[in-house]
């Protein structure tokens, strides 16, 4: 968090004070793979995000993509600093092991991607519709009750420290059925929290995230479906409305997304016999 100069203006009035602001600075990726006398190392992306758990946004982000399918791929996740006018643009490299075959297929296709847009320089829809090494079938088992997802973004903000101070950061948050908190994850922008939340179920050896519900703190876009697909979440709320392609996705995954979940109210927009209703009527 930065704190910076300003000028308040209320009513016809103004006064010197300071606000808080959250930091949003580059992070390149780049993966190194191959045998050992002969590693290759490319550039996979270069994201803006608030600085912190970079190692989580890194790994998060080759495994939505289906760069990589899991932790095993993975030998060393390490920060390669390097200068430029105002020292804050820094590196991240990927090591993978010998053994690993990256699935680079599109990387070829400009990847940078902006604080709000996780989908900009991807040629094509058909290039970010990933394969997901989970399953997709029908689970009738897996349910959460209305009342649990009331609660839900409550619990979210009781532990979004960041946000809090400067009102410009997204979250990404799992549960479990009960309403028992698990991990929350912040950053500027929506993918990127998304991405560090995996990255760190990943490091855990959660995945898949098939009995876990994700929160998310705006609305709900395509890229967060995607990726949460490819972490196999089942259920998905998000505070914010979802797009219509993000309807479409979860639909195709067969995930419950719900969508405006805050008052105590929420829209059901697919696979609704996941949520445990005390009335419903026809």
């Amino acid at each position: 968090m930065l704190n910076f100069p300003i000028l308040r203006v209320t009513d016809n009035s103004g006064v010197s004070t300071s606000d808080t602001l959250a930091i949003e600075e580059p992070l390149e990726i780049r993966i190194s793979y191959g045998p050992q006398e002969k590693r290759s190392v490319k550039n996979i992306s270069v994201t803006m995000r608030t600085p912190g758990n970079d190692e989580e946004l890194a790994t998060g982000f080759l495994f939505t993509e289906g760069i990589i399918r899991s932790k095993s791929e993975l030998a060393t996740v390490a920060h390669c600093f390097i200068a430029c006018a105002a020292n804050k643009e820094n590196i991240i490299q990927v090591e993978l092991t010998e053994e690993a075959i990256p699935n680079l297929p599109f990387t070829d296709r400009n990847f940078y991607t902006t604080s709000s847009c996780g989908v900009c320089g991807k040629g094509s829809i058909e290039a970010i519709r990933t394969v997901s090494a989970f399953t997709a079938d029908r689970d009738e088992h897996f349910t959460i009750h209305q009342a649990i997802l009331h609660q839900l973004p409550d619990k979210l903000r009781e532990h979004q420290r960041v946000f809090d101070a400067t009102g410009g950061l997204h979250a990404s948050a799992l549960f479990k059925p009960n309403g028992e908190l698990l991990l929350v994850r912040e950053d500027v922008g929506r993918h990127n929290a998304l991405d560090k939340l995996i990255g760190a179920a990943l490091e855990l050896d959660w995945l898949p995230l098939q009995e876990s519900v994700l929160l998310l703190s705006g609305r709900a876009s395509f890229e967060l479906i995607q990726k949460a697909a490819m972490a196999g979440i089942k259920i998905i709320a998000a505070v914010g409305a979802p797009s219509s392609l993000a309807v479409q996705l979860a639909n195709e995954f067969d995930i419950t997304l719900v969508g405006f979940l805050r008052q105590q109210r929420f829209n059901i927009y697919t696979a609704g016999y996941r949520i445990i209703m005390d009335h419903y009527e026809n």
